[in-house]
C-alpha cells in the first residue's frame, strides 16, 4: 500500500543523513541546519511508526528498517535526477543509438555532426560503428546506416547516398598506372565482397588478374592501407573526398562501378520516436541539399 503524504524533504533528509551517518553533515549538504534535519527525520519516523536511526554518542547508526529504506531512496533520487537532467529547452532529451558502417560514419556523418547537434540539441546521439554486419534488435539500436541494396528482412529503409566504387591508391603507386591493365602489376586490396574487382575490370574493358591482395572487413582500414602504399583499393570515392583533397589518395582512373548505396534502416516493428524522426528528416534534408 502506498502511504499518502510522505514528505519529500523528510525522505531527502533521511537519505543524506543515512549516507553520512550524521545530521550535521547532512545539513551541510542540504543547506539547512542540523536541527532542521533532525526534526525532519523524527517526523518521518513518526509517520512510519518505526525508528530509522539509533542515536549514538558519536553519530548515528541505521536500524534494520533504515538500512532497508536507504538503497530504495538512493535509487529513487538517482532516477529522479537522471530524468530531470534530460529536460532542456522545454523538452525532454532523448537518447538515440545509431549503428553506422565505419566508412559512412568517418567519411560522411562525422563532418556533419555539429550541424545535427546544433539543430537538435535535445538528442543524445550514440554512434556504434560496424563493418556492415548489424543486428538492430540484438544490439539495442534505434536505427542503422548500412551499405547494400536496401532489402533487409523486417526493416524499413531510406536511401541516403549512392557510393560507386573506383580504385584509389597512394600517389607514388598512381605514377606507375597509365591504363587499367597496369593494375595487374600492383597489389589489389580487397573487401569481403569478392566480385568487386572482377566487376570493375569488366567495366574498364581489361582482364582481371589473379587476386592475391589482403582482404579487409573495413573500407576505412583498406583506405589507410592504400594511403600507406600497400596497394590499390576499390573504395566509395564520395566518402574519401578529404583524402583526395589532401593528396593522401589519388584516383588514377575514372571508371567506376555501382555496388550499392547507403541506407538508413530501422525495424518495422519499432515505433519511431521523436529523436528517430528528427535524425531521419535531417539525413534526408542533407541528402537533398547536396544533390541540389
Amino acid at each position: 500500500m502506498v502511504r499518502p503524504n510522505l514528505p519529500l524533504n523528510a525522505l531527502r533528509a533521511f537519505e543524506a543523513s543515512a549516507r553520512h551517518l550524521s545530521f550535521t553533515r547532512a545539513g551541510l549538504e542540504l543547506h539547512v541546519t542540523q536541527a532542521a534535519v533532525s526534526h525532519q527525520v523524527k517526523g518521518l519516523e513518526e509517520i512510519l511508526g518505526l525508528r530509522l536511526f539509533r542515536r549514538l554518542p558519536r553519530g548515528l547508526a541505521l536500524t534494520d528498517e533504515g538500512a532497508a529504506l536507504l538503497p530504495v531512496l538512493e535509487e529513487a533520487f538517482r532516477r529522479i535526477g537522471a530524468t530531470l537532467d534530460r529536460f532542456e529547452g522545454g523538452r525532454v532529451r532523448e537518447v538515440l543509438t545509431v549503428g553506422a558502417v565505419a566508412t559512412f560514419a568517418v567519411g560522411w556523418l562525422l563532418p556533419r555532426l555539429r550541424d545535427f547537434q546544433e539543430e537538435h540539441p535535445f538528442v543524445d546521439l550514440r554512434i556504434l560503428t560496424n563493418n556492415n554486419r548489424v543486428d538492430l534488435a540484438g544490439e539495442g539500436l534505434d536505427c542503422a546506416i548500412r551499405f547494400g541494396d536496401g532489402a533487409w528482412h523486417g526493416t524499413e529503409a531510406v536511401r541516403l547516398l549512392d557510393a560507386p566504387l573506383s580504385p584509389l591508391c597512394a600517389p607514388p603507386l598512381a605514377e606507375r598506372l597509365r591504363q587499367p591493365a597496369d593494375l595487374a602489376s600492383v597489389p589489389l586490396l580487397r573487401s569481403y565482397r569478392a566480385d568487386e574487382w572482377a566487376h570493375w575490370f569488366a567495366q574498364a574493358g581489361a582482364a582481371c588478374p589473379a587476386l592475391r591482395g589482403v582482404v579487409f572487413d573495413s573500407s576505412v582500414a583498406m583506405a589507410e592501407a592504400a594511403a600507406q602504399g600497400a596497394g590499390a583499393a576499390l573504395l566509395p570515392v564520395a566518402l574519401f573526398a578529404r583524402d583526395l583533397r589532401t593528396g593522401r589518395l589519388v584516383r588514377p582512373f575514372t571508371t567506376e562501378i555501382a555496388a550499392g548505396a547507403y541506407w538508413l534502416t530501422w525495424l518495422k516493428s519499432r515505433r519511431e520516436t521523436v529523436a528517430m524522426a528528427a535524425f531521419r528528416t535531417w539525413l534526408t534534408a542533407q541528402r537533398g541539399r547536396e544533390e541540389a
